[in-house]
Formats: structure tokens, C-alpha cells, sequence
């Protein structure tokens, strides 16, 4: 029995370079996006784990643990605007309101690649202190004052506003 020729099964050349084609402009439209998802994603994440980071220092405040053989009277969390990449949990260690050379670092957290604090308010450098027993909430020696931390990826223009107001409550906008 003779097999005809036209029974041949499979791809021709030009059907294999349309799906290329194809494959190709997809591609060229999707990388970009998915670069940019990314950056937007790490702002996001980055913003969060700062509002984490300042609900850590609000419930070491209300716990009582000893560092350093002191009791300290509360825990924050201190920025420098020329510091953009990094802010530090600190014990503080004495009676006042705010970071100085008394008080004891417990950790510098890094900002994502990319994500940087682009603007502090009230002022270019301040620290957020919760004293105990409820806990107070001090922003640069003030119990009244309502701070925010503006993060940003670098380069563009697209932030996050990590706000904590005097009672204590701390939102991510």
C-alpha cells in the first residue's frame, strides 16, 4: 500500500516563526511591568515592616525586661533623614524622651534594595519612644505630636506614608 505524501504530520517553518513572533512581543510587554511590579512590591513590603518594627517597640514597652542589668523606661525607634536607608530599635536607658548616648541600640533594620526614607516629619531627625505602663508615645519630646515617615523607591516618584499619632496608632497609607 502506497502512503501519500501529503499525510505528514508537524509544524511548518513559518508556523514555528509566527509563535516565536508571538512568544516574543509578549515578552517585551510583560518584563517591564513585572520590574516595576517588583519595586512597587518592595515599597509596600518595606512600609509594612516599619509599621511592624514600631508595633515591636510599642510591646517591648509594655513588657519589663531587664538590658544590660537597667530597666529600660521604653523603646523606640530613631530616624535621620541623612541615615535613608536604615533606622535603629533602641532601649532607652535613662528618664528622657528621646534617643541620646545613653540608650542602647538593639538593631539597625535595612530598608529594601532600592527603598529609601525620602522625607521625616516633624523634622529631618527624630526618634518615636513608647514608655510604659500604656504606652505613651513621644515623637521628639512631644506626647501631642503626630509623626510620619515617608517611604520611597528611588528615583521615582512612588511612596508610602508610615503615620503614628500621639495616642499611639500606626497606619501605613
Amino acid at each position: 500500500m502506497l502512503k501519500c505524501l501529503n499525510d505528514k504530520k508537524g509544524f511548518t517553518i513559518i508556523e514555528l516563526v509566527i509563535v516565536i513572533g508571538i512568544i516574543s512581543i509578549l515578552s517585551i510587554i510583560i518584563i517591564p511591568s513585572y520590574h516595576a511590579g517588583q519595586n512597587q512590591f518592595a515599597l509596600q513590603r518595606s512600609a509594612h515592616k516599619l509599621a511592624q518594627d514600631l508595633r515591636k517597640a510599642q510591646e517591648m514597652a509594655m513588657s519589663s525586661n531587664e538590658i544590660s542589668g537597667k530597666n529600660p523606661t521604653g523603646y523606640g525607634i530613631d530616624f535621620k533623614k541623612s541615615r535613608s536607608n536604615y533606622y535603629i530599635l533602641f532601649a532607652n536607658l535613662n528618664s528622657n524622651t528621646q534617643r541620646d548616648g545613653s540608650d542602647q541600640d538593639l538593631e539597625t533594620i535595612e530598608l529594601e534594595s532600592k527603598i529609601i526614607i525620602s522625607d521625616l516629619s516633624p523634622s529631618n531627625n527624630f526618634s518615636i519612644l513608647f514608655s510604659p505602663p500604656d504606652p505613651i508615645t513621644w515623637v521628639n519630646n512631644s506626647s501631642s505630636k503626630t509623626a510620619e515617615i515617608t517611604l520611597s523607591i528611588q528615583g521615582t516618584n512612588e511612596t508610602k506614608i508610615v503615620r503614628v499619632n500621639p495616642a499611639g496608632l500606626i497606619e501605613v497609607e
